[in-house]
């Protein structure tokens, strides 16, 4: 599985981003799908994650400001980021996933796009 992450960027408190992940090497209908990110410093996390279903799921600190949706038809999974502040700064990855987001289910990962929050 090949996984493309684009959509950071530099942008101020209170901003958005989309971020996308485009999937090829698989059958992306039928994987649920994960966004992690990484800090300096921390370990890498999971954030959100969407089953093959649509069924969804979010870490605390990004309830309610994050959405995690998919299109099958592009392969396709987006993060879309509100309210963002400056401890969202991090790499961003997505990867495929356990239903239930237990873990990366492949080992795989992309380059991931770099969302820095700051004014």
């Amino acid at each position: 599985v090949q996984l493309v992450e684009s959509g950071g960027g530099l942008v101020q408190p209170g901003g958005s981003l989309r971020l996308s992940c485009v999937v090829s090497g698989g059958i992306f209908s039928i994987f649920a799908m994960g966004w992690y990110r990484q800090a300096p410093g921390k370990q890498r996390e999971l954030i959100a994650h969407i089953t093959n279903g649509g069924r969804t799921n979010y870490e605390a600190s990004v309830k309610g400001r994050f959405t995690i949706s998919r299109d099958n038809a592009k392969n396709t999974v987006y993060l879309q980021m509100n309210y963002l502040r400056p401890d969202d700064t991090a790499v961003y990855y997505c990867t495929v996933v356990e239903p239930d987001g237990s873990r990366n289910l492949f080992g795989s990962w992309g380059q991931g796009t770099q969302v820095t929050v700051s004014s």
